[in-house]
């Protein structure tokens, strides 16, 4: 692209979405929230499978004891936060006999996430979904939900309105581009 010319609205917020560190309590709208995990099932998949699903935690209960556990799976001191503050907690799964599932979810990810920054809210990936999604308490979860079948957790999108300022953006590397002309 030349730099005299208009970025277009999709890479325009590629270039601005940022990992937001730190969100207000505030909750969003439930038709955001909606927007957010329809942009994930819309996502590229492998074959055409959507093999993915989304599991929404608005309830501040089942969301401070999924930060708790991922706290201690991630090996931080107890009441450290691994989701910011972020008050929506969307949690990814992928079908475990699906020879793509990784690749899928973290594709719906990167979907959920740019429709929050569309959608001016801030958002982050965090890890620890799979090991959280081996325990029974979340197995046991997913049956509640009326969840069938064999589910690996690929990344939580927290999402909410941010507190702060968005962050700059780092540099890019040099040297990560090559070219087969």
């Amino acid at each position: 692209m030349r730099s005299n010319e208009p970025m277009n609205e999709i890479i325009k917020a590629m270039h601005e979405r940022r990992s937001i560190r730190k969100f207000k309590p505030n909750m969003p709208a439930k038709e955001d929230i909606e927007q957010i995990i329809n942009a994930g099932l819309y996502a590229a998949n492998g074959r055409g499978k959507q093999a993915t699903i989304t599991v929404a935690i608005t309830n501040k209960a089942l969301r401070d004891k999924l930060s708790a556990d991922n706290c201690r799976i991630g090996g931080w001191k107890d009441g450290f936060d691994p989701f910011y503050g972020a008050p929506v907690i969307l949690i990814v799964l992928a079908d475990k006999n699906c020879a793509t599932s990784v690749y899928d979810g973290s594709l719906v990810m990167g979907n959920m996430m740019l429709a929050a920054h569309s959608l001016g809210l801030g958002s982050i990936w965090i890890h620890r979904a799979k090991e959280e999604f081996e325990m029974s308490d979340y197995q046991k979860i997913l049956k509640e939900l009326g969840v069938e079948g064999e589910w690996k957790g690929i990344g939580h999108c927290a999402v909410g309105y941010i507190d702060g300022d968005m962050p700059e953006a780092a540099k890019r590397k040099d040297g990560r581009v090559f070219w087969a002309e």
